[in-house]
């Protein structure tokens, strides 16, 4: 596991953060200290893990020192347990989208209608 791939994993984390629980910073580790709180012991030591790995993992021996299981395991705890957060804005989300692609629909075929009757004189 190279630097860059650790580096896109806390990205990540780090994003999730941000949008799931609006966690302010531009690092990992100080978003993970803005919403320390909130997150539970389990998911904060993997996320301060994951901001650990990112420092090392510039510099090519310590690198390689890594324990690249812990890593992963890490981002996986971190990822199942904010993924799930804000999922009731992405039912809403969705909800909207078929509501609106069900108007269109509406809308497509009471101008066709209105278009045909005009056409054959019914109106």
């Amino acid at each position: 596991m190279g630097p860059e791939r650790i580096t896109e994993m806390t990205e990540q984390v780090s994003r999730l953060l941000a949008v799931r629980l609006g966690a302010k910073g531009h690092d990992l580790e100080t978003r993970v200290s803005s919403r320390a709180r909130v997150l539970p012991r389990k998911v904060r030591k993997a996320a301060r893990l994951l901001a650990e790995a990112e420092r090392k993992a510039h510099a090519p021996k310590v690198a390689r020192q890594l324990d690249t299981r812990a890593i992963e395991a890490a981002y996986a705890t971190c990822r199942h347990y904010l993924e799930p957060l804000g999922a009731g804005d992405r039912l809403r989300g969705a909800l909207l989208n078929l509501g609106s692609s069900i108007a269109f629909i509406f809308l497509v075929v009471g101008g066709t209608l209105l278009v045909a009757m005009l056409w054959s004189g019914m109106i």
